[in-house]
Formats: C-alpha cells, sequence, structure tokens
C-alpha cells in the first residue's frame, strides 16, 4: 500500500517567517535568531542560532532551549499547512535529548505525521550544524474550528 501523499503548503517560508513576525514577535525578543529556513510539502525546517543565553552549566546548548526550538517549528510546519491560523495551540510535547550540542546553529525540521480535523500531530528532528540529532520531539496541536 503506498504512502499518503503529503500536505501541501498554503504559504512559502517567506510568508510564514512574515506571519510568525505579526503574530509571534516575542519570538525574537531578547535576541533570538530564528528564522525559517523552508517550507516543503508536509514539512518546514527553523533555524535557532545558540550562543552565550541558551548555554546550560558544561557549556551545551539547554534542554529548554532544545524544546522551544521543537515547539516553534512544529508551529511553523503547522501554520505553513494550514494558513493563518494564530490560535493552533500545543497539546502536547515530548522530547528526547540525544546529544550534548555545543553553541552554534541548530535546526528543527518538524513534518505532519498526521493532520485531522481537531489535531495535527507532529514529529520534529533537531540537527546541529554537522546534521547531528541531538533530540528527537513528537508534537500535537489543537486547530480551532474555522
Amino acid at each position: 500500500m503506498p504512502a499518503p501523499a503529503a500536505p501541501t503548503p498554503v504559504m512559502t517560508a517567506a510568508e510564514l517567517a512574515a506571519y510568525l513576525d505579526e503574530v509571534f514577535p516575542q519570538i525574537a525578543e531578547g535576541g533570538d535568531n530564528i528564522s525559517v529556513e523552508s517550507v516543503e510539502p508536509g514539512r518546514a525546517t527553523v533555524r535557532l542560532m545558540t550562543g552565550e543565553k541558551h548555554l546550560r552549566p558544561g557549556g551545551t546548548v539547554s534542554g529548554p532551549t532544545m524544546f522551544m526550538l521543537a515547539d516553534v517549528s512544529a508551529y511553523a510546519v503547522i501554520l505553513a499547512h494550514i494558513g493563518r491560523v494564530a490560535l493552533a495551540v500545543t497539546t502536547n510535547l515530548n522530547i528526547n535529548f540525544l546529544m550534548k550540542p555545543a553553541p552554534g546553529p541548530l535546526f528543527g525540521e518538524a513534518r505532519i505525521l498526521k493532520s485531522g480535523k481537531r489535531l495535527i500531530v507532529t514529529d520534529i528532528a533537531i540537527t546541529d550544524h554537522d546534521d547531528t540529532l541531538v533530540a528527537h520531539a513528537t508534537a500535537t496541536y489543537s486547530v480551532p474550528p474555522r
């Protein structure tokens, strides 16, 4: 049985970035350098440039930083595919930390696993600049009725 076709995005990476700036400006407060890198059918990639403020003792990127990247990446892939629905909200997010990444760019590649009427389930791979998987997350979002 063939796999179902990936959903088609309704926003480009540039449109999604502009929309996030409009409805979620606090994401960039405090100097967080977050950018939408790409949007493809069923997928979106978000980049976070980590620095000193994202580190935990020992000099590695903190868990809360990677959790935030996972959540933003899930939000990004969902909005890229359902459009301007700012009130989509996280109902569950589970993360496994696999490696201790050094400061520098981290990428959250999110993909839609299942899209229902009210819930969308995503999968997020967080990788470092060498494309090493440093964390893996799944997130479920609730989408308000249209």
